[in-house]
């Protein structure tokens, strides 16, 4: 869990936004999920899991050099 919560954390800074707004665009999370996943009060299916990492391999963060 350590680990996803690291993941989404970089991509979400990579990609100048929240881990909760990340959440909710891939997997449509309610805002205080994130929280809850990092409190170890829940914790993601698997299948959400997939569903966000597949939504943060299909949308990588922009090449700030290509401007």
């Amino acid at each position: 869990m350590e680990q996803l919560i690291a993941d989404v954390e970089a991509y979400a800074a990579s990609v100048e936004r929240k881990p909760q707004a990340v959440l909710r665009d891939a997997i449509g999370a309610g805002w205080k999920e994130w929280e809850s996943w990092k409190a170890g009060a829940s914790s993601p299916t698997m299948a959400r899991v997939d569903r966000l990492r597949a939504f943060i391999s299909n949308n990588p963060p922009a090449n700030k050099d290509a401007a």
